[in-house]
């Protein structure tokens, strides 16, 4: 399948509706796609971007009417976008490989490519394929450190990598900021792009000037009013937070849902929305969603061997990793007999710039006196978000 997105602009690259999961980690509710795009100008042809090396063949089928192609280039060199580049530089032998500096080692390191048929492209370069004019910007830690876009002048078009991207499978290749793909790219980013927040940022304004008219990402659909998506990322790259608690929580003998549980009940008669999630069986992508939102994240956990459960010390570990806007942590929970799972869940959580609350840990079945305590955190919680602004 190929389509046509604009003007000597068509989509060459691939769905994969049936993977369910991503880097051995991340979800993908919806599958995903790896979009190539073949630009003809009046001169030169160039592909921008390859596919999943389990996808090359439907990439080459793609290709099957195309018999020169001058240049292919690597925005990014992870394998789910460069790994069909050996194969494609085979079949086009007089084809260069154009990239950013970091992207040639990396892509040498990763893949059987020739040196001699690599050209680093500078920042701001620009390149003529006769009638049309790609134009390089280097955008670093979106999200890896040798990632670039293409704009296409002529026809407004923003070639955008991972940049703008979302897990989602679909042959309808333009979309229109409808709500289900705004969802799909939100936990796209929560996933992947909410570490690199403040050099998102600083990329965004990189782009600023372009005159862009359609976004082409290397995930996802194309967004054909890319002032939604952009919008959507400056809110999400700016660290702002709103009135939510969010409970990553996990319960054995019931103890810890029954502070969980008051705890909810506490928070939302002080007008403070909470969202409880069960590590047991939540998507950890909804978890990512809520972490980008979320001004007060509280873990709920028993004491498994003298330290947390693996799977609270799991969401701290993706926490601390995701590097969320989080203003405020508590850690609430039970032990039997004793244990360090406060202070193991507090080095876990390292890279988290929040204050802590005082833990609430209970021994045994949580009794009355407890509901006192929790009753306190949500007061304190409800006071954090009143000086925060929040409410």
């Amino acid at each position: 399948m190929h389509y046509q997105i604009a003007s000597g602009v068509f989509w060459v690259g691939a769905l994969d509706q049936d993977r369910r999961l991503f880097d051995s980690l991340i979800p993908l509710p919806d599958g995903t796609s790896y979009n190539a795009y073949l630009v003809k100008g009046s001169h030169k042809t160039a592909l921008i971007d390859t596919v999943d090396p389990s996808k090359t063949e439907i990439l080459i089928n793609n290709l099957e009417d195309i018999p020169h192609i001058d240049y292919v280039i690597s925005h990014h060199a992870e394998q789910d976008h460069s790994g069909s580049l050996p194969v494609i530089m085979d079949r086009y032998p007089e084809c260069q490989l154009l990239c950013s500096e970091k992207a040639r080692e990396m892509l040498l390191d990763l893949l059987d490519i020739p040196a001699g048929r690599i050209r680093v492209v500078a920042d701001g370069e620009s390149l003529s394929l006769g009638n049309k004019t790609l134009h390089f910007i280097y955008t670093p830690w979106v999200h890896w450190p040798e990632t670039m876009v293409t704009f296409l002048e002529e026809e407004g078009i923003l070639f955008s990598c991972d940049f703008f991207g979302s897990h989602l499978a679909t042959t309808d290749i333009m979309q229109d900021g409808n709500h289900s793909v705004l969802e799909a790219a939100k936990r796209y980013f929560a996933e992947i792009m909410m570490p690199f927040r403040h050099i998102i940022q600083k990329n965004l304004q990189k782009l600023a000037s372009l005159n862009i008219r359609l976004i082409a990402p290397s995930h996802g659909p194309v967004h054909v009013n890319p002032r939604g998506i952009l919008d959507a990322y400056a809110g999400w790259s700016s660290g702002n937070v709103k009135n939510l608690v969010i409970i990553p929580f996990v319960t054995m003998h019931e103890s810890t849902r029954m502070l969980v549980d008051w705890l909810t009940e506490e928070l939302v008669s002080r007008n403070i929305p909470v969202e409880q999630f069960n590590l047991t069986v939540s998507d950890p992508g909804r978890l990512a969603m809520a972490l980008l939102d979320a001004a007060t994240v509280i873990i709920g956990t028993p004491t498994m061997l003298a330290g947390p459960h693996p799977l609270a010390a799991y969401a701290a570990v993706v926490a601390n990793a995701l590097r969320p806007p989080t203003r405020f942590i508590g850690i609430i929970g039970s032990y039997g007999w004793g244990g360090k799972t406060v202070e193991t869940l507090r080095a876990l959580l390292s890279n988290m710039r929040a204050e802590f609350f005082d833990p609430i840990l209970v021994q045994g079945k949580p009794k009355a006196g407890h509901r006192d305590e929790i009753s306190r955190l949500a007061e304190l919680i409800r006071k954090k978000h009143i000086s925060a602004g929040l409410i």
